[in-house]
C-alpha cells in the first residue's frame, strides 16, 4: 500500500510508505495512477542518468588526457564500454557534419 501527495487538478505529486500530514490517501501499488506516475518519474531519471553518463565519460576522458588515469587502469568491462561509448559518438558527431574537409564544401 502507498500513500499519495496530489496536487489541486488531483495528480499525484509523491508518493509514501507511510502515511502522513501530506500523504493521506491509500492506493494500491498497481493502481494504473501509481503506474503513470512511476513510469514518469522512471523517465525523468533516464534522462539524468543519460546526462550524467556523459560527464563520468568526459570525465574520464579528461584524467586520461592528463595522464592521472590509463584506461587500462579500469576494469576490462569497464574499458569495453567506454570504447564503445566512445565509437558510436564519434560516429554520430561525424554523421552530423555538415561541412567536408575538401573542395567540394558543403555535402
Amino acid at each position: 500500500m502507498f500513500y499519495v501527495k496530489r496536487n489541486a487538478a488531483g495528480e499525484i505529486l509523491s508518493l509514501a510508505k507511510e502515511s502522513d500530514h501530506e500523504h493521506v490517501e491509500a492506493i494500491e501499488p498497481n493502481h494504473p495512477e501509481v503506474l503513470d506516475f512511476l513510469s514518469e518519474s522512471g523517465e525523468v531519471f533516464n534522462q539524468l542518468d543519460t546526462s550524467l553518463i556523459r560527464v563520468i565519460e568526459d570525465l574520464v576522458d579528461v584524467l586520461i588526457d592528463k595522464n592521472l588515469l590509463r584506461l587500462t587502469d579500469l576494469p576490462l568491462p569497464a574499458q569495453e564500454k567506454l570504447l564503445s561509448r566512445k565509437k558510436v559518438r564519434s560516429s554520430l558527431k561525424n554523421s552530423l557534419n555538415i561541412l567536408v574537409d575538401n573542395d567540394q564544401g558543403l555535402i
